[in-house]
């Protein structure tokens, strides 16, 4: 079956990207997307011939996309989604998940064979940005992007970005209205990401938001996971640990406000997805090491996280200071958090935690 492309008036951006060529995808996933009996050429947006089931695509299918990729196909969607390398996309596929290659920093792939976005109708976006460039999927394929979507059956679109475009605000707390001054480069590309996924969205007429997650942890992803390998802390890590507010959030909390969201769409609004309990780093890791002691006692070192050197805790790190809210996204997506404070969560986490200690 040969495939055919519909050409598109670039449409309005900020950020003027362009587009770059393709990737690949599966025998499997061409059969799972697209039954036989609606196979067809790509142009025809013949209606009649959709298969109108949920179907998500994950671009970016890292720790979050995963965990709500499972969630997902338990409510009986259709969950395809990208990643980086061979090895990741064999992982993903031993977890049952149907796995597409794309590099957006590849000039030898091509986003056009990328078979579910025409038949996607919600897409996940949860690519790091790139400084200076903004998203680099949209970057090198704003333009295709638009033109295989437009023809087919998106609904939802939506960005996971981060609170760190709020910067340092002097520990006060912030709103998705706050106002941004003096950005670090970082945040500009994720304000850049931002601005381009919600004019795609608009241009396309479906549902878009972005969503500025906290600190993301979760199952394999916690204080309690540093806390038992015992590892050194990284140099950004220790820096982390004086900052006296960091907002977080649990990933079936991120998971909560996504499904919230397709269920009460907007057109362009953006939530802040944050507990209610922006604690410092080291109090965190203090009650986290409190949990692993109680459950295994003897298996942890007395005393404080390893760090390299003295002078870097007593170092004041102000920078990236803030108190986020979360009220819109509770008031306005109804979400209720399963887990308000990190205590919470740490303490589910942990409950369902096999011993760690019983290999080594």
């Amino acid at each position: 079956m040969e495939t055919s492309y519909i050409s598109a008036t670039p449409f309005p951006c900020r950020f003027g990207f362009r587009i770059l060529p393709r990737a690949s995808a599966s025998a499997s996933l061409l059969r799972r997307w697209y039954p036989p009996s609606s196979l067809r050429c790509f142009a025809s947006c013949d209606q009649q011939s959709l298969n109108m089931d949920r179907k998500m695509l994950i671009m970016g299918m890292g720790f979050v996309g995963q965990f709500f990729a499972h969630q997902l196909e338990q409510d009986g969607w259709e969950v395809s989604g990208t990643c980086t390398s061979a090895t990741k996309k064999k992982k993903l596929e031993e977890m049952g998940f149907d796995a597409l290659l794309f590099s957006s920093d590849d000039h030898d792939l091509d986003l056009g064979s990328i078979l579910p976005l025409e038949y996607a109708t919600h897409m996940l976006v949860s690519v790091p940005p790139v400084a200076g460039l903004g998203d680099p999927v949209l970057y090198r394929h704003q333009h295709l992007l638009q033109s295989r979507l437009i023809c087919g059956n998106l609904q939802w679109l939506c960005y996971l970005s981060s609170t760190s475009v709020y910067g340092d605000c002097g520990g006060a707390w912030v709103n998705e209205d706050y106002p941004l001054n003096n950005l670090t480069e970082s945040a500009k590309a994720r304000l850049a990401a931002e601005d381009g996924w919600l004019d795609l969205g608009h241009s396309l007429g479906v549902s878009v938001q972005v969503m500025r997650l906290g600190g993301i942890y979760g199952p394999g992803r916690s204080a309690l996971d540093t806390i038992i390998k015992q590892d050194s802390l990284t140099a950004g890590q220790r820096m982390r640990e004086t900052r006296k507010y960091t907002s977080r959030v649990h990933v079936a909390d991120i998971c909560q406000a996504l499904k919230a969201s397709i269920n009460k769409p907007s057109l362009g609004k953006i939530y802040n997805v944050v507990d209610d309990d922006p604690a410092p780093r080291e109090e965190v890791f203090t009650f986290a090491r409190t949990l692993v002691q109680e459950k295994w006692p003897d298996h942890i070192k007395q005393g404080t996280l390893p760090d390299d050197g003295e002078s870097v805790i007593q170092k004041k790190i102000t920078r990236g200071e803030k108190r986020v809210r979360n009220d819109r996204m509770k008031n306005e997506l109804g979400v209720r958090l399963l887990h308000p404070t990190y205590k919470s969560g740490l303490q589910s986490i942990i409950e369902s935690m096999d011993c760690p200690f019983e290999s080594r």
